[in-house]
């Protein structure tokens, strides 16, 4: 998929430059923390390292039917995405137990620390899940900076349109010195908070100190408030209706 089928193809719209390739262990397991820009950052980003990157994947993913649905499920497997049910209660823990088996593989395991894509383009508060991955697999996490994916694939945008983007690497950070602390709360956010500067540093995004659903939400209800006040002035309206 990457080298034969979608790689090539994925090569020449995008004609993707790097920095910092060096970074990533040639070996063993190690954490990819990515802002996340838009829906093309999991197929980028694979296709310029040497090695596999193994990405969590809605399980809806791999259940569609028809044509589109096998195309969608070959893809998603020959890319190396790992189907989870993230619906529940117990899908974050889920999603924790999967990426610990993917480290404690040797492989390198993609994540996006915020938690969803930016609504903006901005780079919003990161959830603690990427601390207790990090804490509990001893693994050294790399910061990643994915350059201009909100660009060629703004949000409601399908098809991306072809242009240069960028993935910049920064050093793996350790945090071997806080072993054994993955369940205080204050050690997890101050990781979190930590590896959220170092993407920060390399993609030079505004940063927003509160998280990117709870941001969606905000605009969400704004643009509901909205349209209700446009309908309530239209002609015709009941007044109080």
């Amino acid at each position: 998929m990457r080298h034969v089928l979608a790689g090539p193809l994925l090569r020449l719209a995008f004609r993707p430059w790097t920095k910092g390739l060096e970074n990533v262990p040639s070996e063993g397991g190690a954490i990819l923390a990515s802002n996340h820009l838009a829906v093309i950052d999991s197929f980028v980003l694979p296709i310029v390292l040497d090695r596999q990157v193994k990405f969590l994947g809605k399980s809806d993913y791999f259940t569609g039917r028809g044509l589109r649905g096998r195309v969608v499920a070959g893809f998603m497997r020959g890319v190396g995405t790992i189907p989870v049910d993230r619906s529940g209660g117990k899908a974050s823990e889920a999603a924790l137990h999967t990426g610990l088996r993917v480290l404690s593989d040797g492989d390198l395991f993609g994540i996006y620390p915020e938690g969803t894509r930016s609504p903006d383009g901005r780079l919003y508060r990161g959830k603690t899940g990427v601390a207790r991955l990090a804490l509990e697999s001893g693994a050294p996490v790399v910061p990643v900076a994915m350059i201009g994916t909100d660009v060629a694939q703004p949000l409601g945008r399908v098809v991306p349109k072809p242009m240069s983007i960028g993935v910049v690497l920064g050093e793996p950070l350790d945090f071997s010195r806080y072993q054994g602390m993955e369940n205080d709360r204050f050690v997890l956010r101050a990781v979190a908070d930590e590896i959220m500067y170092a993407i920060r540093r390399l993609s030079e995004q505004e940063y927003v100190d509160v998280y990117a659903a709870t941001m969606k939400a905000r605009l969400a209800a704004g643009r509901a408030a909205k349209d209700a006040d446009g309908g309530a002035g239209a002609p015709g309206a009941t007044p109080g209706a």
